[in-house]
């Protein structure tokens, strides 16, 4: 069959999954029967099920099979806006019910015209020396201290994770990433022509054989790693493994661009205390502080600090004067401090309430961690699962929002713990353990 007689039948497909013939969650028939159904070879059904992946179209879980998604955004499943669920186990943002008053207490005064008029003013992608100096006592870890001339700031952690990208991954480039990662550098890598590779992890986090191998195959520019409390899985790199990796990473010459956005609740220190020439090292204070009142701190080796800035210019990522004003007030007077040691605590608590409700399943979680992994027992499937809990008020997301590859996504879902009130994540992990229990809403095409 040619290519574009596959491609046509990927299009009936589509065609089918658009009229509604074939709906979202509808498990397609294995290749092979697939194949006999339509008449063509078994190697031809697989091509239209890649271009169906391809597209977005179809999601495969691994030893599940093919399902329907319901997706189109050019083959990358991403998490949606926040749905306006009564209970959000989606968005990893943890909120304290006394954080409000403590950054108001902190910001007193920034109103005032004379100060304001001053916050006010272009900035640029370095900043002030103050806030170099405060960002570098405030990021500081008691054997790693980064220099105020490393510092190039954005205006949130994403933006820093896309100029990191941009600076050392030139387009068309390759970048190892974790088989399962944080979504939104797949839509990142996309917009800047960069190919992201999967590498293959055990309980220690990214296998060092498996950069090499990609690397050999590939030939990568950089890694980016998430060593500290991982996103979704929650592991957190030993420094045995720390350091075979960096071994690999500086005899291969490799940039590793380090996130270290959910450092602050193990207070791990950073890679780059090991291989300060080699890491690239991410922060923000978004998690620590909140979502609406972020600042994004790139920690780079002096060598590629130009280079940092320079797309941190043309990506249009400067942070704005008032973020400035606001993080350095927050970070030099122990707002941040006092709010990350609050959600330590916090996150602790939270994993406790989780593994209560979901002992006796599948749980990969970190007690110092905001999320866990939950794989799903047989008689479910991720997507059908996040359906059933949507129709329950509780958002939750699939596990092939994590993953680089379509259709490598384990039978499972992540769990954010920390944007709901206590009371409501209390319902919903009780709401949760019963439908996992349970055999209703389970899909009937398996």
């Amino acid at each position: 069959m040619s290519k574009f007689e596959y491609l046509k039948l990927a299009d009936t497909v589509a065609a089918e999954i658009a009229n509604g013939a074939l709906k979202p969650g509808d498990r397609l028939p294995p290749q092979r029967s697939f194949a006999y159904q339509r008449k063509i070879a078994v190697s031809t059904a697989s091509r239209v099920y890649t271009e169906l992946l391809r597209r977005g179209l179809v999601v495969g879980e691994v030893g599940r099979g093919t399902f329907v998604s319901g997706e189109t955004r050019r083959g990358i499943a991403m998490p949606a806006e926040p749905r306006g669920a009564r209970i959000d186990l989606e968005v990893n943002y943890p909120i304290l019910p006394t954080q409000s008053a403590m950054i108001a207490r902190s910001l007193a005064g920034l109103e005032r015209p004379e100060v304001l008029d001053l916050a006010l003013r272009h900035s640029t992608t370095t900043g002030t020396l103050a806030a170099r100096t405060i960002s570098a006592e405030f990021l500081s870890r008691e054997d790693w201290s980064p220099a105020p001339d490393q510092l190039v700031f954005t205006a949130n952690g994403r933006q820093c994770i896309a100029a990191a990208l941009a600076a050392v991954v030139p387009s068309g480039g390759r970048c190892g990433v974790e088989a399962l990662t944080y979504p939104f550098i797949k839509d990142i890598a996309v917009r800047l022509g960069v190919t992201l590779v999967p590498l293959a992890m055990d309980e220690f986090g990214v296998r060092p054989d498996a950069v090499q191998k990609a690397h050999r195959e590939t030939h990568l520019s950089a890694l980016y790693l998430q060593p500290t409390i991982q996103n979704p899985l929650g592991m957190t790199m030993p420094p045995a493994r720390r350091a075979d990796l960096l071994r690999v990473v500086e005899k291969l010459g490799l940039t590793v661009i380090e996130d270290t956005v959910y450092g602050f609740l193990d207070e791990e220190t950073p890679m780059a205390a090991l291989a300060p020439d080699s890491c690239i090292t991410l922060d923000s204070l978004s998690k620590k502080v909140a979502p609406g009142l972020a600042l994004g701190f790139i920690v780079s080796p002096p060598r590629l600090r130009e280079r940092v800035m320079s797309a941190v210019r043309s990506g249009g990522w400067t942070a704005s004067g008032f973020a400035f004003a606001a993080g350095q007030r927050l970070m030099a007077d122990g707002t941040v401090a006092e709010l990350s040691r609050l959600k330590r605590i916090d996150a602790a608590r939270r994993q406790q309430m989780a593994a209560k409700y979901l002992a006796g399943f599948e749980v990969q979680a970190n007690v110092k961690s905001y999320h866990l992994w939950l794989t799903l027992p047989q008689h479910w499937r991720s997507q059908t699962f996040v359906a059933a809990a949507a129709r329950r008020d509780i958002a939750l997301t699939p596990s092939t929002t994590f993953a680089v590859s379509p259709g490598h996504a384990p039978n499972a879902v992540r769990l954010a713990l920390g944007a709901p009130s206590t009371e409501q994540l209390d319902l919903a992990l009780r709401t949760l353990s019963g439908m996992l229990t349970a055999k209703e809403d389970v899909d009937t095409t398996e």
